[in-house]
């Protein structure tokens, strides 16, 4: 019988290929926001945009969404600080006489969690967003909340029921590696800690949904702890380190008040790093 010999030939073991969405938020919010999108598209490394169906900009952002079509569009579904589809007279637990949601997360997702009767609101609000951005016969590329409201776990719920008539198969499942980010850029420690903690129980709880409905995801979301502060540092710092498999790097790059998430975006150093570490660019649907 062989023995086995120690200075035998081992199989390597290899990092899983590199996999990164790279999706602008808050499309459709206005005319800087739009312009920052297809530029960062055009001229970047941009992937993705998630569209917000209610603000002044949406009818230019589906008609930039058109005349690119290599751009994946998903819905950023807004039940927070944005406009609602529905009439406050057909929602009134949601929005006041002007179509706004509330503007306190913490309020509102108590609202959402604990007043059951605002669930059937919740539903027909959901429901008409996805049927105004599929009147744009944009492929629905992925679903995300503006400020993750995606993930509450009522809202969630009422997603993943209506999936399969609308088609969802990929949700961004919001989760930042908080021991990482310690390596990518500093400050605002309390800040990181409680949102890392909170995103980490929500995220846990959902992927355990999602897979139980074949919802799609990636395995890596990077954005959140840094709260619309990345610039090229943190966008070549995040490449260098950049985990296996598949991520998502999320920003909300506009021409006026976040022009250094476009530039980060835009910048040559970036192209260039993902181009030497193989780093594959890709959208939800690639998935």
């Amino acid at each position: 019988m062989a023995q086995f010999e120690p200075t035998a030939a081992r199989a390597v073991v290899s990092q899983p290929p590199r996999r990164l969405i790279v999706t602008a938020d808050d499309f459709g919010r206005s005319e800087s926001v739009n312009r920052a999108v297809v530029r960062a598209h055009r001229e970047g490394i941009l992937t993705t945009a998630s569209l917000m169906v209610n603000e002044p900009g949406f009818a230019q952002a589906v008609e930039f969404a058109r005349q690119n079509p290599r751009l994946g569009v998903g819905l950023h579904l807004t039940l927070i600080c944005a406009h609602s589809t529905l009439d406050h007279t057909q929602i009134p637990g949601l929005v006041n006489d002007r179509n706004e949601f509330g503007t306190s997360g913490f309020v509102t997702g108590l609202r959402y969690f604990f007043d059951r009767r605002l669930r059937a609101q919740l539903r027909a609000e959901i429901r008409a967003q996805l049927q105004k951005f599929m009147a744009t016969g944009l492929d629905l590329d992925h679903v995300s909340g503006h400020l993750h409201m995606h993930m509450h776990p009522t809202v969630l719920g009422i997603l993943i029921e209506i999936a399969p008539e609308f088609g969802i198969c990929r949700i961004r499942l919001t989760r930042d590696k908080f021991w990482l980010n310690v390596h990518l850029a500093g400050g605002r420690w309390l800040y990181k800690v409680a949102m890392a903690l909170v995103f980490s129980q929500l995220a846990s709880h959902a992927q355990t949904r999602l897979a139980k409905h074949g919802i799609k995801h990636t395995q890596n979301v990077f954005g959140l702890l840094q709260d619309s502060r990345v610039d090229e540092a943190y966008v070549l710092n995040l490449l260098a380190r950049l985990p296996g498999g598949v991520s998502e790097l999320y920003l909300h790059p506009a021409e006026a008040d976040a022009k250094h998430e476009l530039d980060a975006l835009l910048s040559p150093k970036v192209r260039a790093l993902v181009e030497r570490l193989g780093i594959e660019l890709i959208r939800y649907r690639d998935l």
